[in-house]
């Protein structure tokens, strides 16, 4: 292969005479030129014509490139072997021209055309214009040296699935005095006829060859004879070959151009198709080479990534510690191959580039996550010791522990969600949540175990405090007014300490066995309370779900406290069991037939508590698992009616009817809308029973009605309203005539509205106020004057509400 580089000029072989492709020397000529840089921004211009008609010379005076041209004193011999290629100096946009080997040369004899139209297909596939040089004495002539030449371009157009539309710049040489104006019509009209003759496929046979070309003709002089005339005439001619590709221009038209950066690919995948004797499929092969392209310039812009500085240097700092402004840093390296990528792929098929982009984000983000993971390490640590050292600092100023806990927490969530705002990086949507959920149990966990040392502290010094306040006064009161014996001073001092310990077990007895009120108390409060102690207000966004759990695992927190009597530091299980068993599988009364199998696995299905002994145990395992049966059945009336607050709430926020019932109801009601507009009688009349209907709901306080149950609202409607009506009217009527009269007050309740809701153990605002541990209970408050022992607790209640409002 050859090469030769001349001032501005760059020649290369592309395709040698035996039809090996020159793809180093294609690479090495496409740096040299930078048609890599250009886009779209070029044009490939194509010469074809019989052997020694000068297209060397044309091209080298038409775009000033340097191809070898015969040597008139040697004879007419093969110049152009192969096909070769040149930048065209000056021309704007970058032009590539492409000199081909001659047609009809004696050098492969008459009966050897592949190469000929291999070549010939190769230079209709890739070029914009081909340049047909023909003499001036062919036209016209039947057996004409370019009539096989144009056979054989329409043949092998018709191996292209769908051609790119290319221009047939027919350049006549050696033009004589006949005037251009009179050969143009013979020439085209002989290139038609060609066309006609021409086999075509079946969906091409009426196909116009307007469809595939566009036709245009010029005329040099001689060379060799007026040699001036020709410089002036070709120097005109190039003229046209600026912003060709504009509209307009030569090429103004053509379609399914190949981004430069792909052209070596490009031309050599269509050699190979042509060279193995094959169809090509332009639309396809353009896929092909934007698949081929966009995967090569991915894999670039990730190995570059990789090996970037500005990466290695942000994964070196954040394996040490945490990195300010993490997030903004990976964002920009990662924004920069991303873009780089954008850029250099932007010519090609989008929705190849865009598959390949994916691909490159997915695998640089697949790349950059450890280092995210290891950033989210940090954070999780610092804010840990953060909440360690702010805790230890706010129980030594004397802060309550609990308070000390929610502030501590808050504070040090507040700052981790920042951290990980800062650390987010803005081509990924990773989510730092199970970071954040770990976070919050190892506070907790921390929580806990401070929690459990400082009441450890407090109970080792209290019975230090009682031991002092027993043992010493009494050995001493014994010793000194009785004068006893070591052992009679030990046994009643052992007496005494037993008392105490009896003591304390018969008070925890009695709290055991108020057991059930004070779970109930306890669910009442975390489910009807915030997190800030006010009351919750059933909005329809609150999840009843995860709030009544979390009311259900404080009570049976409380419960597993009162199951046992803890006087030793000895740990149980009986929380651990108590959780496992009743919150996260489901308690229900188990067959005749599953109670033998179960007995053996259920671990409540024992009266001891394992590590535990019997006279420690307040409550047994089977009296926990009925318990938390009885108190689950008596507060599930709460969530109940949190439920029905919601829904109600929803409702009451969807008053009007659904979008479709409105359309409907404009639609159908238009005739009758029209019959209001043209009769102003039945407006007025519509207007006064609107009126009426605001004046009763307002006067009989409709919503107050049916504000406890809906069959006790409409009895007490219609009790109420042929009397209200009546009202309304006398005042009318006394208004009228100049006598207003005084408003009746409000008549009650209809009895029978009283009589059903007595029946209808319904809630009310004074109800709700009992806290409904008290329901089941055997306890008196004498301050609210209800008694709470008897069944008929809201029978009793509802009636004191009735006499309140009587």
């Amino acid at each position: 292969m050859e090469e030769e580089v001349v001032e501005d000029c760059c020649v290369t072989q592309l395709i040698d005479a035996n039809g090996s492709f020159n793809v180093e020397g294609l690479d090495n000529f496409m740096k040299k030129v930078k048609l890599i840089d250009c886009g779209l921004s070029y044009a490939v211009v194509a010469i074809m014509g019989p052997q020694s008609s000068g297209k060397s010379t044309l091209l080298n005076h038409l775009f000033h490139t340097n191809f070898r041209e015969m040597d008139a004193y040697k004879g007419r011999t093969q110049t152009t072997k192969g096909i070769w290629i040149a930048n065209c100096v000056g021309i704007q946009p970058f032009t590539v021209a492409m000199d081909l080997e001659g047609t009809d040369g004696r050098e492969r004899g008459q009966d050897d055309t592949t190469f000929e139209k291999q070549s010939a297909l190769f230079a209709l596939a890739i070029s914009d214009i081909v340049l047909i040089n023909m003499w001036c004495h062919d036209i016209g002539r039947e057996h004409a040296a370019n009539r096989p030449l144009l056979k054989t371009v329409f043949q092998v157009m018709m191996r292209l699935f769908s051609p790119r539309k290319t221009t047939l710049l027919f350049v006549i040489r050696d033009k004589t005095k006949t005037p251009l104006e009179l050969l143009e019509p013979v020439l085209r009209e002989d290139i038609q006829k060609i066309w006609v003759e021409v086999p075509k496929p079946q969906a091409h046979t009426n196909t116009p060859l307007s469809d595939f070309f566009n036709v245009e003709i010029t005329a040099l002089s001689s060379y060799e004879e007026k040699e001036e005339n020709f410089k002036e005439e070709v120097a005109q001619l190039r003229q046209r070959f600026f912003h060709s590709i504009s509209p307009g221009g030569l090429a103004g038209d053509r379609r399914g151009v190949v981004p430069a950066s792909g052209f070596s690919f490009s031309a050599q995948q269509i050699w190979k198709v042509i060279k193995e004797n094959k169809d090509l499929d332009l639309p396809a092969h353009k896929i092909m080479v934007a698949t081929v392209r966009c995967e090569e310039i991915a894999n670039e812009k990730l190995s570059r990534l990789i090996s970037d500085e500005g990466w290695l240097e942000l994964e070196d700092a954040v394996q040490a510690g945490p990195v300010l402004g993490f997030g903004k840093q990976l964002s920009s390296v990662l924004e920069m191959y991303f873009s780089e990528y954008d850029m250099e792929t932007i010519y090609y098929d989008e929705g190849v580039r865009n598959a390949k982009r994916q691909q490159l984000v997915s695998k640089a983000l697949q790349f950059v996550y450890p280092a995210y993971t290891t950033m989210l390490g940090h954070l999780h640590y610092n804010a840990l010791e953060s909440f360690k050292t702010r805790l230890e600092q706010a129980l030594h100023k004397g802060e309550g522990f609990a308070a000390s806990v929610c502030t501590c927490t808050d504070s040090c969530m507040l700052e981790f969600d920042h951290e990980c705002a800062d650390a987010a990086i803005r081509q990924a949507n990773w989510d730092a949540s199970e970071v954040r959920d770990k976070l919050c149990r190892d506070i907790d966990a921390h929580a806990s175990s401070v929690c459990n040392a400082k009441l450890s502290e407090i109970i080792a010094i209290y019975e230090k405090q009682l031991t002092l306040a027993l043992n010493e006064p009494v050995e001493s009161l014994l010793e000194a007014g009785f004068e006893l014996k070591q052992t009679t001073v030990d046994s009643m001092v052992q007496r005494l300490r037993d008392y105490a310990i009896n003591l304390v077990r018969k008070k925890a007895r009695e709290d055991a066995g108020k057991v059930l009120i004070r779970m109930k108390d306890r669910f009442s409060t975390v489910f009807k309370q915030d997190n800030d102690s006010m009351p919750r207000v059933w909005t329809g966004k609150e999840d009843i779900r995860a709030i009544t759990r979390d009311a259900r695992s404080a009570s049976l927190r409380l419960l597993s406290v009162l199951a046992a009597i803890r006087l030793s530091e000895n740990p149980d299980k009986i929380e651990n069991v108590l959780f496992s068993s009743l919150m996260d599988g489901a308690v229900a009364v188990p067959s005749s037939q599953d109670r033998n199998i179960k007995a053996s696995t259920d671990p409540l299905a024992s009266s001891t508590w394992e590590e535990v002994s019997p006279m420690d145990t307040l409550i047994t395992p089977v009296q926990c698992k009925s318990l938390w049966r009885q108190f689950k059945a008596e507060t599930e009336y709460t969530v109940t009616q949190a439920i029905s607050a919601q829904e109600a709430h929803r409702k009451s926020n969807n008053w009007l009817p659904p979008p479709w019932a409105i359309l409907a109801m404009i639609v159908l009601g238009f005739n009758e809308f029209m019959l209001l507009l043209r009769n102003p009688l039945y407006l007025m009349v519509l207007f006064i029973f609107l009126l009426l209907s605001k004046a009763l709901w307002v006067q009989m306080d409709i919503p107050r009605e049916f504000q406890n149950n809906t069959l006790a609202g409409l009895l007490s409607i219609s009790s109420r309203f042929l009397p209200t009506v009546m009202n309304l009217l006398r005042r009318l009527a006394e208004e009228a005539q100049g006598h207003p009269a005084p408003e009746a007050p409000r008549p009650p309740y209809s009895l029978a509205s009283q009589s059903f809701r007595n029946q209808t153990p319904q809630p009310n605002p004074v109800s709700n106020s009992i806290p409904e541990s008290s329901v089941s209970s055997n306890i008196s408050f004498s301050d609210s004057g209800v008694d709470y022992a008897s069944p008929n607790l809201i029978h009793r209640h509802t009636t004191d509400i009735q006499e309140e409002l009587s």
